[in-house]
């Protein structure tokens, strides 16, 4: 975001807090977390900033917006009643029952004992997730009762994920082709980013546990326009409706993570801001100043906005440490990103990284987003899978996808 708010022409100044090593060249980073929420609208405040950008959820679920707009700075993002759409998955799934929006069908326990006797009737496979938020890491496809009780049990016992998994949801499996459709909302009327697709599985063909998101892609080739007609008024239209009579009015980015099935697009979950890696391959393609887009949010004219793309495709490879998503290692130096500098269709943005003595080293889960264009999905996978590697960007225990994109190749309608 911060790569593409530097293109705006009518941005001076860019902070990025925290920051890391990636938006220290295009913006100033300033040593404030992201949970440090009176010290960053003290901030805005002293610096006059004209426009705050929101990133991640949880100062978003935490309520930075309400106290933003309660001090008249401008920011972008839902306040903390809307937020709740990701913050409490409980609370989006009743609201998705109460107004008739697609999704799978679930039961909610707050008791570990009834919760572990309920796994013994059901018919497996089946969906355990935690409520609150767990950074994509909270949610288990679970093939049989064992594998379910010991998931079960690091949520409510182990408490893996603190008091996000106070709560947990068992849900039906839902088959098909998963999408991200993110839009641009002002409360009233919307704007629908480009389709894309994640890829959540840490290992190739969709095995292992579920991540952040290890890659994506966009647009996507075989989604028709009929069912992209479909998500807006069924899923998108409604949601922002639903939330609007619940008194929760919705202004940001809506993003729901979706599942195309033989009965049509049912949600999976919300999500209330820009998603990664989503976000990299369809920031790459966006040919509209993206402050043009956040103000339009602000001052409620997202109508007036027509979104401009640039033809062709844009990939993401997400370079993870080793281990990840359970316990990884990290503190290894990243080579080969200086061989990125002058490509004008490959990128590498920047995640879980930091410098130490002027070199770049791993410092999280997922590292680094490599992003390529292309004129059509087959270059786009080319062109980013051929500058990662020990002979283009790099580092030791580096682990990342092979096959990013290869669903995209298959060119039926998903209909």
């Amino acid at each position: 975001m911060v790569w593409k708010i530097s293109q705006s022409q009518r941005v001076k100044k860019i902070y990025c807090a925290p920051g890391n090593p990636g938006t220290k060249s295009l913006s100033k980073n300033i040593p404030i977390k992201v949970s440090e929420l009176v010290k960053l609208a003290d901030f805005a405040k002293e610096e006059k900033i004209n426009l705050t950008v929101v990133g991640p959820e949880v100062p978003l679920v935490s309520g930075i917006t309400d106290l933003f707009t309660g001090r008249k700075l401008a920011i972008v993002g839902p306040g903390i009643k809307a937020a709740r759409i990701e913050g409490s998955k409980v609370f989006a799934k009743k609201l998705m029952r109460k107004y008739g929006i697609p999704t799978a069908d679930f039961v909610v326990f707050d008791d570990y004992l009834t919760a572990e006797k309920y796994l013994k009737s059901c018919k497996y496979p089946l969906v355990l997730k935690a409520d609150g938020v767990c950074a994509g890491k909270g949610v288990c496809l679970c093939q049989d009762e064992l594998t379910a009780q010991k998931f079960l049990k690091k949520l409510m016992v182990s408490k893996i994920f603190g008091s996000s998994a106070d709560k947990v949801i068992i849900e039906e499996v839902l088959l098909g082709q998963e999408i991200s459709f993110m839009a641009a909302t002002d409360g009233k009327k919307f704007t629908s980013l480009l389709p894309s697709q994640d890829h959540k599985a840490v290992f190739e063909k969709d095995q292992g546990p579920n991540t952040g998101g290890m890659g994506a892609y966009a647009p996507v080739p075989a989604l028709s326009k009929k069912i992209i007609k479909r998500i807006e008024k069924e899923i998108i239209y409604a949601t922002i409706k639903a939330l609007a009579k619940e008194g929760s009015v919705y202004k940001g980015i809506l993003y729901p993570g979706l599942i195309l099935t033989k009965e049509g697009p049912k949600v999976l979950e919300y999500n209330c801001r820009l998603g990664d890696p989503e976000t990299q391959p369809l920031l790459a393609l966006m040919e509209t100043d993206i402050v043009d887009l956040f103000q339009s949010i602000v001052e409620e004219k997202i109508n007036n906005l027509r979104l401009k793309w640039k033809k062709g495709t844009a990939v993401c490879v997400i370079l993870a440490s080793k281990g990840y998503p359970g316990e990884y290692q990290k503190g290894f130096e990243i080579k080969g990103l200086n061989k990125l500098k002058n490509e004008k269709n490959v990128f590498a943005f920047h995640a879980g990284t930091k410098e130490i003595r002027k070199k770049v080293i791993s410092d999280s889960g997922r590292v680094l987003g490599v992003t390529a264009l292309g004129k059509d999905l087959k270059q786009a996978i080319g062109n980013a899978y051929k500058h990662i590697g020990k002979y283009g960007v790099f580092f030791k225990g580096m682990q990342y996808r092979k096959d990013i994109g290869k669903k995209g190749l298959k060119r039926a309608l998903w209909n």
